[in-house]
Parts: structure tokens; sequence; C-alpha cells
């Protein structure tokens, strides 16, 4: 079942690795061995999510970097156990965008912190990423839009614009509980950001 938090459970984590063998996440599991192979066994890298979109995505979602459940479920995926994953879920489909044609990574594709707490990413960290940001963004052949959630994400706005000056980019604040939970119309705002998303999508369609 696809619904919030699911990958808190084992068989679910082994029932979503064996789909990394799917075809149209091949070439994304090849880019994340790659991402670990040259950046060594310090660096966390969790994999895309094989229940999105994969390579032919025609809208990523840019968050800042994996979390520490994100870790340890072993994807980037809003089906995580945390609660800004549960709230990426049930926004983006209260907004009705169809996960299927999205895909969701990060500016910094590995954990970056110690063990206990995760640390904000500035601009060295991102440029660090950028090389395999551009590998990412040249495989995703339908690629239509880049939303970039929260403003850290934002660090990677040249390379996008650099990479793919044929993708519109679009921007929404980071649903984590810390901001939905801050003032009474943050949650709207969020929404409201995945609504113009999908109306977008849908006019794509037409």
């Amino acid at each position: 079942m696809d619904i919030p938090k699911t990958l808190a459970s084992e068989s679910e984590r082994v029932l979503r690795t064996a789909m990394l063998s799917q075809p149209h996440v091949a070439d994304l599991v090849r880019l994340v061995e790659r991402m670990r192979k040259t950046k060594g066994p310090d660096y966390k890298i969790p994999d895309f999510d094989p229940l999105d979109g994969g390579d032919s995505a025609e809208v990523l979602f840019l968050l800042e970097a994996p979390g520490p459940k994100a870790v340890t479920s072993g994807f980037v995926s809003r089906n995580n156990p945390d609660e800004t994953a549960k709230n990426f879920f049930l926004l983006n489909a209260e907004a009705g965008v169809d996960r299927s044609r999205t895909i969701t990574w990060n500016a910094v594709p590995w954990y970056i912190g110690s063990d206990t707490k995760i640390r904000p990413a500035n601009r060295e960290d991102v440029r660090e990423a950028d090389a395999w940001l551009q590998e990412l963004l040249e495989g995703l052949r339908e690629l239509r839009v880049v939303m970039f959630v929260g403003k850290k994400a934002l660090y990677a706005e040249d390379v996008v614009r650099a990479c793919r000056p044929d993708v519109e980019m679009m921007t929404m604040p980071h649903p984590s509980p810390m901001f939905i939970n801050r003032a009474s119309g943050n949650r709207e705002r969020v929404l409201a950001a995945l609504q113009q998303l999908s109306r977008r999508m849908t006019a794509s369609d037409a």
C-alpha cells in the first residue's frame, strides 16, 4: 500500500530494494552506485524510490539533503517514517500530483551531519555534488519542471539553469514540521505550490 511511513517496515524495505531491478530505475541505480564508489564508505547515499517515476519523470523534486530516516530506510522517499515525509506524501496527494510522473532527490545526495543530528547544507556542500546533479538532469529525458523544496535547495539553481535551460523552475517551502507548525497558514502555502504544479502538469497533457 502506498501510504505514509511504510518504509518503517523491514518487509517493505526488502520489497522496495527488490524493485530497484526494474527498468525505469536501472540508470538511476547505476548513478548511485557510481556515487558510492567515488565518494567512499563514509558517504551515506540512499537510493531513488522505485515507486516514483524513475528516468521518465517529468518533475524533479529537489530537496536539501537526506535525513537520518532516509539513511536507515535506504531510500529518498515520501514513504520514510518521519513527519516531513508524511507531510510531503499527504500534501502531494491532496494537490493531485501523480507521483509516478515525479522523482525526488537532494541537492546534496549524501547524509551530512553527525551520528545524532543532521546539519544544514551550505553552498560548499552543494557545489561538491554539482557534477552528480548535472548527470542526473542530463539523464531525465522527459523532465519539464524542477521544484526546489526549501531555500537550501536553491543553491543548485545555477546548475539546473545551465544544464537544463529547457525546464521550468518552481519553488515551494520545505514541508518539515518545523515550518508547517510554525504558523497557521504555512501548510496552505506548501499546498498552494503543489496545486500550482498539479495544474502545470495537467496543462501539459492538453
